[in-house]
C-alpha cells in the first residue's frame, strides 16, 4: 500500500497560521520545494507567492547557514533561531525563524512549516515563537516541554499545566523526571544521556504523572535543541545542552489496550484462519475427555500453546501443567526427570527427588519432541499410560498418578515406526486424538494479526511506540516464514531493537527476510575485485556524505545508500568511520 497522505497546509491554512501567530509562514515540501507562502512572508522576503511556489526554498528563504543543510529538517523542531535573511532585492533583514517537520501516516517527513518575523517586529521573539509553535503543535495533537542542561523545565505547551493540574509557577524549574519518569529522564538514564549527547529518540512509551495522581500514557520523542532563547533566569539553559521533548497522547497504546479483544485470541493462540479454527473446534470437542493427544507440526508452529489451551479448557484446567522437552536431556537424566529418583540411585543423587509425572498429578503432563524419546524409556512411558503407575529410579515402591498426557513432535512418527526407531504400540497409545498444526505459510491470513500482536506486545515491553511502514509490512506479509510463528516473533523483536525512529522500515528487518524477497542470481557472481585506493576513497566519501545528510543516524544513512545494516557497519569499519 502507498504511503499515507502528508498533512501539508494549503494557502488558506497558511493565511490562518499567519493570522494566528502574527508571523510570516512558508510551507516547504520534503524535496525543498516551496508549497505555499503567506502574505506576511511575501512582505518580509520580497517574493510574491506566485514567484516563490514551486521554487527551491533556498531561493526564497535565503539565509546564512541554510544552504548546506536545512536546520528544521535536521532537528525536527527549531525555535526562534536568529538569522540574516537576503530579500529579493538583495537587501538583508534580521529575522527569527521557528519551524516544525510534518510527517505522513507512515512516519516519513513530508515537509516543514516555517515561521519568520523581523526581529524589530517580533515583539519579544521567544514568547511569540513559543506561542506560534504551541498552536501548531496543538493543531497536530501534540505538546512540548523544554528542559535545561540540569533537566529543569524552562518551557512548555500552554495547555500542559491545565492537563496536569499544575500552575505555571509549579512547573517552572521542576525536574523533568517528575512528570516524565525516572526510567527515561532520571539523572543516570541512558535515554537522557543519549539525547544530551546529541542523539534523537523517537516513539517511546512513557507515562505523565499529573498533580492529582493520574497517570496519562503518552508517546514522546526527544532531541537536543541548538537554541534556548527566553529561558527562565538562572535556568542554566545553554545552546548545546537543552532537551526538547515532543509529547502526544499514546493512541497506539490506548487503542492496543482497548482493541486487544479485536485480535482473535483462543486461550493465548492468535489466529483467524479457517485451518486454526478447525483446531480450536477440536480442542473444545475433547475438553471433557481424558484421551491422550498427539500434536504434530513443524518447529515454531506453537505446539506447546495448543497443549496449554487443551489443558486450560479441560476439567483439569485448575490442576498443574508440567512440560518436558524429551530431546533436551540425555537418557539417564531424562528417566530421572520423568519418574524421579531415590537417594543414592546414582552418583550425585543426594536426596529423593520426585519426577514430572508426580509434579503433574491431578493435571496435565506435556511431552514435547516425544519422537526423541529413547527406546528403553518408550517402554516405561507405555506402562505408565496403560497402568497409571511407575517406580522412581533406584526404588522398588510402585507409585500411582492421575495424569493426562499430551505429546508433541515435529517428526513423522509413522515413518519412525517403519524405521523401528519408535514403538508402534506407543505410537497408537499416544495418537488417540491427533491434532495437526499447519505451518504459517499455509495460513497466511493469520500473518497480519500475529504481526499486530507481536508489535504491540514487544513494543510495550521495550517501551517503544512503533509502527510499520507499508514497505516493511509488505516484506513481512510476503516472506515464507520457514521458522513459522517463532521466526516471525523473533523478526519483530529484532526490528524493534534496531529501529532508530518511530517507524520500522524494511532496512530494520532481519537480512533473512529482506534477502528472501530479492530474485535469485542467475549465475554465480565473479569473485570480488579488490578496490583501488581511489575507489576506496570515493566510497568512504559517499558513506560520510550519507551520514551527514542523515544527521549521523546510521540506519537512515544505510537505507539511503541501499545497503543492509550488516554491510553498512562492515563498510564503516573498513574505512574507519565508525
Amino acid at each position: 500500500m502507498p504511503p499515507g497522505p502528508c498533512p501539508l497546509p494549503d494557502a488558506r491554512a497558511v493565511a490562518w497560521i499567519e493570522d494566528l501567530t502574527g508571523r510570516g509562514c512558508v510551507v516547504v515540501a520534503a524535496d525543498q520545494t516551496v508549497i505555499a507562502v503567506g502574505a506576511r512572508a511575501e512582505r518580509i522576503t520580497g517574493f510574491r507567492a506566485g514567484e516563490a511556489v514551486g521554487r527551491d526554498c533556498h531561493a526564497v528563504l535565503r539565509c546564512h547557514g541554510c544552504v548546506e543543510r536545512c536546520g528544521v529538517m535536521a532537528k525536527g523542531v527549531v525555535r526562534d533561531v536568529p538569522l540574516t535573511l537576503f530579500r529579493k532585492d538583495g537587501s538583508t533583514v534580521e529575522v527569527v525563524k521557528s519551524g516544525v517537520v510534518l510527517r505522513g501516516e507512515g512516519g516519513e517527513p513530508c515537509g516543514t512549516v516555517e515561521l519568520v518575523a523581523e526581529i524589530s517586529a517580533a515583539g519579544g521573539g521567544a514568547l511569540a515563537a513559543d506561542v506560534a509553535l504551541d498552536r501548531i503543535l496543538a493543531a497536530l495533537g501534540r505538546w512540548f516541554v523544554a528542559a535545561d542542561a540540569a533537566g529543569r523545565l524552562v518551557r512548555w505547551s500552554g495547555r500542559l499545566p491545565g492537563l496536569l493540574g499544575y500552575d505555571d509557577s509549579a512547573l517552572a524549574g521542576m525536574p523533568i523526571e517528575t512528570i516524565l519518569g525516572e526510567a527515561l529522564f532520571g539523572a543516570d538514564a541512558e535515554f537522557r544521556s543519549a539525547v544530551l549527547g546529541g542523539e534523537r529518540r523517537e516513539g517511546w512509551h512513557a507515562e505523565i504523572s499529573a498533580a492529582d495522581g493520574r497517570v496519562i500514557p503518552v508517546s514522546l520523542s526527544a532531541a537536543p535543541v541548538g537554541h534556548c532563547s527566553g529561558a527562565l533566569p538562572g535556568s542554566g539553559c545553554s545552546p548545546d545542552s537543552a532537551l526538547l521533548v515532543m509529547i502526544r497522547p499514546d493512541e497506539q497504546l490506548r487503542s492496543a489496550r482497548a482493541g486487544e479483544s479485536e485480535i482473535p485470541n483462543f486461550s493465548g493462540i492468535i489466529a483467524r484462519s479457517a485451518a486454526m479454527h478447525r483446531v480450536f473446534r477440536l480442542i473444545d470437542q475433547i475438553r471433557d475427555t481424558e484421551a491422550t493427544v498427539l500434536i504434530t507440526g513443524e518447529s515454531g508452529t506453537g505446539k506447546e500453546l495448543v497443549a496449554r489451551a487443551i489443558h486450560a479448557r479441560s476439567s483439569r484446567g485448575a490442576g498443574p501443567f508440567v512440560a518436558l522437552n524429551c530431546g533436551a536431556l540425555p537418557e539417564a537424566l531424562l528417566e530421572s526427570e520423568l519418574f524421579g529418583h531415590a537417594r543414592g540411585a546414582f552418583t550425585g543423587a543426594v536426596r529423593d527427588k520426585p519426577g514430572r509425572f508426580e509434579a503433574a498429578d491431578g493435571g496435565t503432563l506435556f511431552l514435547d519432541e516425544v519422537g526423541d524419546l529413547p527406546l528403553p524409556l518408550q517402554v516405561k512411558l507405555l506402562r505408565v499410560l496403560q497402568e497409571r503407575s511407575f517406580e522412581r529410579l533406584g526404588e522398588n515402591r510402585t507409585r500411582s498418578v492421575d495424569v493426562r498426557v499430551l505429546a508433541a513432535t515435529h517428526v513423522d512418527l509413522a515413518q519412525a515406526v517403519a524405521d523401528r526407531t519408535f514403538r508402534e504400540d506407543l505410537y497408537y497409545r499416544l495418537r488417540v486424538v491427533p491434532v495437526h498444526i499447519p505451518p504459517l505459510r499455509e495460513r497466511r491470513e493469520d500473518l497480519e494479526v500475529l504481526i499486530r500482536h507481536f508489535l504491540g506486545r514487544i513494543g510495550r515491553a521495550r517501551g517503544r511506540a512503533l509502527r510499520l511502514s507499508p514497505a516493511a509490512m509488505r516484506a513481512l506479509l510476503s516472506h515464507a516464514w520457514p521458522g513459522n510463528v517463532r521466526e516471525l516473533e523473533n523478526a519483530i523483536e529484532y526490528a524493534t531493537a534496531v529501529c532508530e525512529g518511530q517507524t520500522i522500515h524494511p532496512g530494520d528487518l532481519p537480512d533473512s527476510v529482506i534477502r528472501a524477497r530479492q530474485p535469485a542470481p542467475q549465475a554465480v557472481p565473479p569473485a570480488p575485485v579488490p578496490m583501488s585506493p581511489d575507489a576506496e576513497h570515493a566510497e568512504a566519501e559517499r558513506i560520510l556524505s550519507a551520514l551527514r545528510q542523515a544527521g549521523f543516524r546510521k540506519g537512515k544513512a544505510a537505507e539511503a545508500l541501499g545497503m543492509s545494516r550488516t554491510t553498512f557497519w562492515r563498510k564503516l569499519k573498513l574505512h574507519r568511520l565508525g
